[in-house]
């Protein structure tokens, strides 16, 4: 059974305001084909995102130019929680509204520094016109749209704290996925979706047809290789506490990270069952997969 994908590139994003490397920074996996044909992996990483960029673009060229198709992960949400674009007004009310809508408010300059906490304010105030549903903020950047903890509030009329695919990783890893509405503190995706989105979008525009952003462009369904006819890179959302991450001596936990992922996605492609886990793994209501693919989106592998 041949595969569907002939490289996988994982990355761990971050939206520190600084540059940084080492722990909790950018880390880049790559796993592609030697001259002999032998998987391969190599570690990037980048200390600004701005680099990261550069080093995504740099892989992508070399895998164009040698006719192969690429799997790239990102650990954080692509989509936010049901409603949230209608409540926000973005036209598409989808996720393609809310991407345009990120990548026309962020400012993230080749120094890290960014306004992503201005941005979640600027949400609120157009949402609820209060300091919700965003929430977190570091003392200094706290103010009358976003608070510094999460507010007490009555949740009639917003989206959910939880996207479904979130919903489904509680009791997995050491917490379960983060909601994306915090965007400040240990282990959240709420900032890294507002800086990273707009990425994510640069490099699909950039690629045009030629890409697919899972399961909004692809639909939630398992993937085979007609459905990818033409295609040169799948973009998803990857959650690296669902894999068996075991770090190697002396490595970092973030690098071991991508490692396993990379090695994790390789090793189902070559048994013939990747395509599986583009599609729900249960049964699903008309409603619900619509939702998934024009909002929500999904976590490859849950």
């Amino acid at each position: 059974m041949s595969r569907l994908f002939s490289a996988y590139v994982m990355v761990d994003w971050s939206a520190a305001a600084a540059a940084r490397t080492g722990k909790d920074s950018i880390w880049i996996g790559v796993i592609k084909r030697d001259i002999r044909f032998r998987p391969t992996f190599e570690a990037h990483n980048p200390p600004t995102r701005d680099a990261a960029m550069a080093t995504l673009r740099e892989v992508l060229a070399d895998l164009r130019r040698r006719g192969e198709r690429v799997l790239i992960g990102f650990d954080f949400p692509l989509g936010y929680p049901e409603g949230t674009a209608a409540l926000l007004k973005v036209k598409p009310a989808d996720w393609s509204g809310m991407w345009a809508f990120l990548a026309k408010d962020v400012v993230d300059k080749p120094t890290n520094v960014n306004n992503r906490f201005a941005v979640a304010a600027k949400m609120n105030r157009l949402m609820t016109d209060e300091a919700w549903p965003f929430w977190g903020a570091p003392a200094n950047d706290a103010q009358r749209w976003l608070a510094t903890t999460k507010p007490t509030v009555d949740r009639a009329g917003l989206p959910p704290e939880f996207r479904r695919t979130e919903k489904l990783t509680q009791g997995k890893g050491k917490s379960g996925a983060k909601s994306v509405w915090q965007v400040f503190g240990n282990g959240t995706v709420g900032s890294q979706a507002i800086v990273g989105i707009p990425r994510v979008k640069a490099l699909a525009d950039e690629m045009g047809d030629k890409a697919r952003a899972w399961p909004f462009q692809t639909g939630w369904k398992t993937l085979t290789e007609a459905d990818l006819a033409g295609v040169e890179a799948v973009f998803a959302e990857v959650y690296p506490a669902l894999g068996d991450v075991r770090p190697e001596p002396g490595e970092i936990a973030d690098r071991a990270q991508v490692r396993a992922l990379c090695e994790h996605f390789l090793r189902l492609d070559e048994a013939g069952k990747l395509g599986l886990e583009f599609g729900p793994k249960g049964e699903t209501t008309d409603a619900e997969r619509g939702v998934v693919e024009t909002e929500e989106g999904w976590i490859l592998g849950v």
